[in-house]
């Protein structure tokens, strides 16, 4: 590439970079947070703070979310300031060392200004919560199971690159390979606003390595996501309406095996909900986790206003089939993935598989926007 062209590539960059760092700043009132994360230093340092640890925790996550998400929009503001300046020395000395460095520079802050995009669509409240992720296999046998385990690699690797934090709560292994079902914790601003684009049924395509033929075999996978929510979000559970069975967590076994009746599972009487966890050690820290997810799937019960089509979702899975797919992940004939709702392709299924969903949730979000 000639050296005219890398000054024109780096324009183009620069110009691209403001655009989205204007999307980004429109949303980010800085005084408003400001006077927010004031608020949450405040009650955190209350001498009485800690006396409800469950909600001292609560308002500590959120304060950490908060901060985080307050350095971050400074600190690509900086970065934006920093590039300028270096661009401006690279063109004024000729130095073509120092404009290869602006562009590596350039497109690194247009990667992640990519992610802070989507952020700033959420004009939500909840988007900005924590998320409940449910994996479960469907129709394809061993593939679905083994296409669950991969979709749980995927929303892993796609935490860890938005620096979220997740953990599983519960999962059924499969007796051959992959998993049947899993739910995931993932904490992090915009957790939910960013996840809500993968609820639905997932297709995968390919050479099944468990036909012993070597056919192309399909299996398919629901994707449930649900927001954490706090008690105030008038979300009242009774203890009338639900049944708290105790069990032993299953385990890779050895020493860690848990041998005491540690696993919570609770069942929603009204609605038939059943949730359960056994991450934890503690069955009161399990019970305190699977009440949580049960207020997460009651508030999008209630909030959606589709009582009988939820319960046909949780209660029913026998549509996780042909013809009902959201995204259809395909390794053969071809290599693509394609969102269905949106017309999204990739066609580098390997940097999907590995946590590259941005295109696909921001082509989503501008979906339901526009509908509104």
């Amino acid at each position: 590439m000639s050296d005219n062209s890398k000054l024109l590539d780096m324009e183009a960059i620069l110009r691209q970079i403001k655009i989205d760092l204007d999307i980004v700043n429109k949303s980010f009132n800085k005084s408003k947070i400001e006077l927010e994360l004031l608020e949450y230093e405040n009650q955190i340092n209350a001498s009485d703070f800690w006396n409800d640890v469950s909600k001292a925790t609560e308002i500590t996550k959120l304060y950490n979310n908060l901060k985080s998400y307050y350095s971050r929009i400074n600190n690509l503001n900086l970065q934006h300031e920093d590039l300028t300046t270096l661009y401006s020395m690279a063109t004024e000395q000729d130095d073509t060392s120092l404009l290869k460095d602006c562009i590596k520079e350039a497109q690194q802050l247009l990667d992640t200004l990519a992610l802070e995009k989507i952020n700033a669509m959420f004009d939500k409240e909840v988007y900005k919560n924590n998320a409940y992720l449910e994996i479960h296999a469907g129709s394809g046998g061993v593939d679905a199971q083994d296409f669950a385990s991969m979709l749980l690699r995927m929303y892993i690797r796609f935490a860890e690159k938005n620096n979220f934090k997740v953990r599983e709560i519960d999962s059924s292994k499969s007796e051959i390979a992959g998993i049947k079902s899993c739910v995931l914790k993932i904490d992090g601003l915009y957790a939910y606003g960013n996840l809500i684009s993968e609820q639905g049924v997932h297709r995968l395509v390919r050479i099944s390595p468990f036909n012993s033929e070597g056919k192309r075999q399909t299996g398919f996978c629901a994707i449930s996501v649900y927001p954490e929510v706090l008690e105030n979000d008038n979300i009242k559970i009774e203890d009338k309406d639900i049944r708290v069975d105790t069990y032993k967590s299953s385990g890779a076994g050895g020493q860690h095996v848990n041998t005491t009746d540690s696993a919570v599972r609770i069942t929603h009487i009204p609605t038939g909900i059943i949730v359960q966890s056994q991450a934890e050690r503690s069955q009161h820290r399990n019970k305190d986790t699977a009440m949580s997810l049960l207020q997460a799937k009651l508030y999008q019960l209630y909030d959606d206003k589709k009582k009988e089509e939820q319960k046909n979702t949780y209660n029913n899975r026998a549509d996780i089939d042909f013809g009902s797919q959201i995204r259809s992940y395909i390794l053969n004939p071809y290599s693509m993935v394609k969102d269905h709702r949106t017309n999204v392709e990739s066609y580098n299924p390997k940097e999907v598989f590995d946590g590259e969903l941005k295109d696909f949730i921001l082509a989503y979000l501008m979906l339901i926007k526009n509908n509104q």
